[in-house]
């Protein structure tokens, strides 16, 4: 059993660079995200993608709807591919955060600190890594695009490596990018990584 995951993160929104936005509503994609997002259709247009799973935000699910329209597919939410729950950190200004203790140990020991009243890494990657062995079991042999969030997609690149949480910011994630891995019964291979990101 192998599927070929395309691990999308979405594009900008209008809180990027500004907020941390986590999981709060009406924040949608920005007019540089919306072009991002079709370009992005576009150029996925000539892969064989069977099926678009999204996190449930509204800019994963616009970036979701880019992609899966070439392809005459519709849209299905799963919350496992959901956005890192912040805590009390949601829709917080970045500037206001950083360089806080918190936010700095946070930071540098993904593997063991999270967000006050939020969700640790290590969860995180269960979740998302538990889904995908799903969709590679409904999807043997087919290419899917799982459409999430930049800590979504480094926990699950980072559980495919066996890298240390701690590590999960020594590599790219960035707006509209394209990760792509091999998964299975017998385990995962990343492909590519943060292909086609926007500047």
């Amino acid at each position: 059993m192998t599927a070929t995951l395309l691990l999308i993160r979405h594009a900008m929104h209008t809180d990027y660079g500004e907020r941390f936005t986590g999981r709060a509503d009406g924040v949608p994609l920005s007019a540089a995200g919306e072009g991002q997002a079709r370009a992005l259709g576009e150029r996925l247009a000539g892969e064989p993608i069977a099926a678009v799973y999204s996190s449930p935000r509204e800019r994963t699910r616009a970036t979701a709807e880019a992609i899966a329209d070439p392809h005459g597919v519709t849209v299905r939410d799963v919350d496992a591919l959901d956005e890192i729950d912040l805590g009390d950190w949601t829709g917080k200004r970045i500037a206001d955060l950083d360089g806080t203790p918190e936010f700095v140990r946070w930071n540098k020991h993904r593997a063991t600190a999270c967000p006050p009243g939020g969700e640790g890494i290590s969860a995180v990657a269960d979740r998302a890594e538990s889904f995908a062995l799903r969709a590679a079991g409904e999807h043997d042999g087919q290419t899917v695009a799982l459409v999430s969030h930049a800590d979504v997609i480094r926990a699950l690149v980072a559980r495919c490596l066996d890298l240390d949480f701690d590590n999960l910011l020594r590599f790219e994630v960035g707006p509209a990018s394209v990760s792509k891995l091999l998964f299975g019964d017998w385990g995962s291979k990343l492909l590519t990584l943060n292909e086609g990101a926007a500047a």
